[in-house]
């Protein structure tokens, strides 16, 4: 594993102060390949912001860049984001 890569879980903080919710159980689905899998799961690479990539083709799924109190999503990457309400505790 490279040394900027990660998991998805390593943005459980700031996924979860963003969306409100337990985001790391959430099933996003790639808009390049169609897989399906937990945002945990996914690859996800620190620089000037955060990138979350497909594990299975390295499509960009979704970034974010924190500057101050702003923050910047992108989530054109993903087809779709599933979230279990029940687990967003």
């Amino acid at each position: 594993m490279d040394a900027l890569m990660l998991d998805g879980n390593a943005a459980a903080g700031l996924l979860q102060e963003i969306f409100g919710s337990e985001m790391t159980t959430a099933v996003g689905t790639c808009h390049a390949c169609g897989t399906a899998g937990e945002v945990g799961g996914v690859f996800l690479y620190r620089g000037a912001g955060l990138v979350f990539r497909c594990p299975q083709c390295d499509a960009v799924l979704m970034k974010i860049v924190v500057g101050g109190t702003r923050r910047w999503i992108d989530l054109r990457g993903l087809r779709a984001l599933e979230l279990d309400l029940e687990l967003g505790t």
